[in-house]
């Protein structure tokens, strides 16, 4: 099998990139997109030349770093699968694929295909901890969720914060993974406590982070390789709305700037 591969190259953020050409004619069908990556970069080094800078560890569709935009779409044309869960035989022999980097304000370029996605971690940061107790392990029936809101809180939770979503947005938002974290825990009993906080701090973050707003597109839940639903991003803006109206953390937040 024969592709042709146009690959973004990029020094670091404060300089130009450029589409580079390179081809590849004993590839296999069977063969993820990374380990053609992984054959192109043998070819590059044998020839003396830089290897190809890209992300990847599980390469089991699990940790999300193997964030690339293949011939336009983010993951690659496969839905509901990562970069490394992406095979060849997903392509036609002799065509040409492009392969660049996310592309965000938010997300700036490392080099080549590698992208500085820490802005996603602050975010999650801002959310804080749960106020639960730690010691032994509480026994399954002390906390009663009921089924349907564990199955949800589940779903949620399954977003592996690849950056797709941001990635296929037009605004570049990222709302999307924003409210998977935002969703799993108010669902919870242990989420509860700091419900109103949580959503006001990660919502502030999001919009610290420049990223774009929402439209409602859905893109982002066509590219998210674990098939989060745009329904979560309801979730958030009501529990945003219901926290800022909310009379106990106004009062709260009065007391704050008393303070200072």
């Amino acid at each position: 099998m024969k592709v042709t591969l146009r690959v973004w190259r990029q020094e670091s953020k404060n300089t130009q990139g450029a589409f580079e050409t390179h081809a590849l004619d004993q590839v296999k069908p069977e063969m993820s997109f990374l380990e053609m990556l992984d054959v192109l970069n043998e070819q590059l080094i044998k020839a003396g030349k830089r290897a190809v800078e890209f992300e990847s560890d599980c390469r089991e569709g699990i940790c999300g770093t193997c964030n690339m935009v293949i011939n336009g779409q983010a993951h690659g044309p496969v839905r509901g699968a990562t970069t490394c869960q992406l095979y060849l035989r997903s392509f036609q022999d002799g065509e040409t694929i492009t392969i660049e980097p996310f592309r965000a304000k938010a997300f700036p370029v490392i080099r080549d295909l590698v992208v500085d996605r820490t802005a996603l971690d602050r975010i999650i940061m801002s959310g804080g901890y749960i106020s639960v107790k730690t010691g032994p392990h509480a026994d399954a029936n002390a906390n009663l969720v009921p089924k349907d809101l564990a199955d949800r809180a589940m779903d949620a939770a399954a977003c592996i914060g690849c950056g797709a979503c941001v990635a296929a947005c037009p605004n570049a938002s990222a709302s999307l993974f924003t409210s998977a974290k935002i969703t799993q825990f108010s669902l919870l009993p242990q989420g509860q406590p700091e419900r109103k906080s949580r959503v006001i701090n990660m919502v502030n973050a999001m919009d610290k982070e420049m990223f774009g707003s929402c439209s409602n597109l859905g893109e982002c839940e066509a590219a998210c390789p674990k098939k989060i639903s745009i329904q979560h991003i309801a979730i958030m803006k009501k529990e945003y709305l219901f926290a800022a109206l909310s009379a106990d953390y106004r009062e709260g937040m009065g007391s704050s700037e008393t303070a200072g």
